[in-house]
């Protein structure tokens, strides 16, 4: 009996996701880099256009291709709101009353708009298809496994490379992994079920079963 695809695999390409590797269909390999941002308003002249001379040198750099993928998301102010709440009870009297308009003023902003943010992420692909040989001799598992390996080693150069030259620019660089990789997929892949049904922080939560069988044996009668 032929197992059919599932519908992610079908549309997504998404095979498997290893450490913080990406494996798509066709020996396909990704990294996901995000990226933060800089007040680039609040800079002086100067500044600017050292920040806009180091990006230019950035892209000019790159001798592979690159996605971006830019996320508008309502932020979770509730958390934040609590945190702030908590924090002005020990706060001194003058520094409390600030603190508690300053909350004030955030609970009517939210009621009356939606506060988004942004989210900034860059996809890094593995090229490997020039130097990856395709003989039938070996097996495929072992093919897939030194496939793998090649990818991660190009894909560590690749992030660690575009890290260090963003960095120039100021902006701080955070390789996804595991469960926030899968977050990531999820929540573009079902964006209204990702607000209320959240994944499992840990990815080997997400292969485990739902239902296990029980280890004890049957009690004779």
């Amino acid at each position: 009996m032929t197992r059919s695809p599932s519908v992610q695999t079908v549309h997504l390409a998404l095979e498997a996701i290893d450490e913080d590797v990406l494996c798509l269909r066709r020996g396909q390999h990704r990294a996901v880099l995000e990226v933060g941002s800089v007040t680039f308003g609040l800079q002086g002249e100067a500044e600017q256009e050292a920040i806009i001379a180091s990006f230019a040198a950035c892209l000019n750099s790159l001798t592979f291709p690159v996605q971006v993928l830019v996320r508008v998301l309502p932020i979770d102010i509730a958390v934040h709101l609590a945190d702030l709440e908590h924090r002005a009870h020990h706060l001194s009297a003058d520094l409390a009353d600030l603190a508690r308009d300053y909350l004030a003023f955030l609970q009517r902003l939210a009621r009356n708009r939606t506060l988004l943010e942004r989210r900034f992420y860059l996809v890094v692909p593995a090229q490997l298809d020039a130097a990856t040989p395709r003989g039938w001799w070996p097996s495929r598992q072992k093919r897939q496994s030194g496939s793998l390996d090649a990818a991660r080693r190009q894909l560590t150069f690749r992030c660690e490379e575009i890290e260090r030259q963003l960095g120039r620019c100021g902006l701080p660089v955070r390789r996804l992994a595991g469960g926030e990789l899968a977050q990531l997929v999820y929540a573009c892949w079902c964006p209204e079920l990702a607000h209320v049904q959240r994944l499992g922080k840990e990815l080997i939560a997400l292969d485990s079963p739902v239902v296990a069988a029980s280890t004890r044996s049957p009690r004779r009668s």
